[in-house]
């Protein structure tokens, strides 16, 4: 038997701004089903390699659908982060009305966020997470 899709957000690791976002996703999951990782570190590194992907490029995260299916479809900017609010389920799915914005109206609010993202948010600064079990959503390098 095939093992459960394992949604997986790939995501600047050094942003404060994304890191929040990844905070705020970890405690509307009700299900566990996100999985997490930054887009610096090994395993982000070797998906963005096997899919010709930029691997300099941290302004812009990616949602994987399955991580266990080398096919699986992935998504970026705004398309990616309304599938990943959308695994929430309700009341933040419903933000996927969201997609009805024209893709490139929505991706260039999010490029002018994330080219202000550092002087916004400023730099992440690694701490222990509040919730220890949280820690194993995060992919191992």
């Amino acid at each position: 038997m095939p093992a459960d899709p394992l949604p997986v957000l790939l995501y600047d690791g050094a942003c404060g701004l994304c890191n929040r976002v990844v905070l705020f996703l970890l405690r509307h999951d009700r299900r566990n089903q996100l999985h997490f990782a930054p887009l610096q570190g090994e395993p982000a590194q070797h998906f963005l390699r096997s899919h010709g992907l930029p691997t300099a490029d941290f302004s812009t995260l990616v949602f994987v659908r399955d991580w266990h299916d080398p096919r699986s479809p992935w998504l970026v900017r705004t398309d990616g982060a309304l599938a990943a609010v959308a695994e929430l389920g309700p009341p933040w799915s419903r933000l996927a009305i969201l997609r009805l914005i024209p893709r490139f109206l929505r991706d260039s609010a999010y490029t002018l966020v994330a080219r202000t993202r550092y002087a916004i948010f400023g730099r992440h600064q690694p701490k222990a997470l509040s919730d220890p079990q949280w820690e194993r959503r995060f992919l191992a390098p």
